[in-house]
């Protein structure tokens, strides 16, 4: 037997596979596929101060080893998360982690301090990196000082693990991530969706009613892998790897490339028990190479 558990700070996982936000729902949806108290965390979909619509349709569109989505954090904001959602959530069995968003740092603030209060929510992803919303998202997490602040004001108001998503759209997302450990982050997760566009050459029309919208996917993975390797020889607290995870292998690559642990996002959409499966293959990788724990290969990437 091999052990999978890890740690993202004083978070303490029994494996390194997590859902991402946005791709799981609250996950009591994939209870039919699979058991997922089996996760080592799940990360709900978005969370914001007030009730939000989303972007009017259409508002995903399928592309080469892909896809883009402009949803646009709909949600009916935290305190039906609080009343519906976390009585349920609670009893999952496994850490349960609420990915907040917001338009303005107050809003950031103040959502984070109502899930400060809940005893059964150990953490929360601090998601300043979206690209399908006007106002806020990723508008915070290209800049150094907008982060850093940001992720300053959360801080003060919230006592938990903190951890912060960070946007791929960035020049040199190294200086972003140690924006925000300054700033008092326990851990960063990447990437976020990368900025893409899709059209309809029949209709002339973009297929997004947004135009733009964010990419995900396999297509992005080689992109995410690169940014996951510098953000964790850049930084010294824990990185959770995003971006194109569709098996164990795609997994087990970030962990060598730094990650601590992983979020499964879109191969949700195609495989609704895939987290269940890159579970056991991680845990097969360990056996078929003489390895006791996944901390063995943790930054085990050799260049030389």
């Amino acid at each position: 037997m091999v052990s999978l558990n890890t740690k993202i700070g004083s978070l303490e996982l029994r494996n390194p596979v997590m859902t991402a936000s946005g791709t799981f729902g609250n996950g009591t949806e994939y209870a039919d596929f699979m058991d997922i108290s089996r996760l080592g965390a799940i990360v709900v979909k978005a969370t914001t101060l007030n009730p939000r619509q989303g972007n009017p349709y259409p508002r995903m569109a399928e592309t080469p080893s892909g896809m883009l989505n402009a949803v646009g954090l709909q949600n009916k904001g935290v305190n039906w998360f609080v009343s519906h959602i976390y009585p349920e959530v609670r009893k999952i069995g496994c850490p349960i982690i609420v990915n907040v968003s917001g338009s303005s740092i107050e809003d950031y603030v103040e959502v984070a301090s109502i899930v400060n209060t809940l005893d059964d929510i150990p953490a929360i992803e601090l998601n300043i990196s979206c690209p399908n919303v006007k106002e806020g998202g990723m508008a915070f997490g290209v800049n150094v000082q907008s982060a850093a602040q940001v992720v300053k004001a959360v801080r003060k108001a919230y006592n938990k693990m903190l951890i912060v998503k960070l946007s791929p759209n960035v020049t040199d997302i190294t200086q972003i991530a140690r924006a925000v450990e300054d700033a008092g982050a326990d851990s960063v997760s990447l990437i976020n969706t990368l900025l893409g566009m899709a059209i309809d050459a029949e209709k002339r029309r973009p297929m997004l009613s947004t135009v733009t919208g964010g990419l995900s996917g396999p297509a992005v993975k080689p992109v995410a892998l690169r940014m996951v390797w510098q953000t964790a020889r850049a930084v010294k607290i824990p990185v959770i790897g995003i971006g194109g995870i569709c098996s164990a292998t795609d997994a087990v690559e970030f962990l060598l490339a730094g990650a601590s642990a992983v979020q499964i996002g879109t191969a949700n959409f195609i495989d609704p028990s895939i987290s269940g499966k890159i579970i056991d293959g991680i845990a097969q990788y360990l056996e078929r190479h003489g390895f006791s724990s996944v901390q063995e290969i943790i930054g085990a990437l050799e260049t030389r």
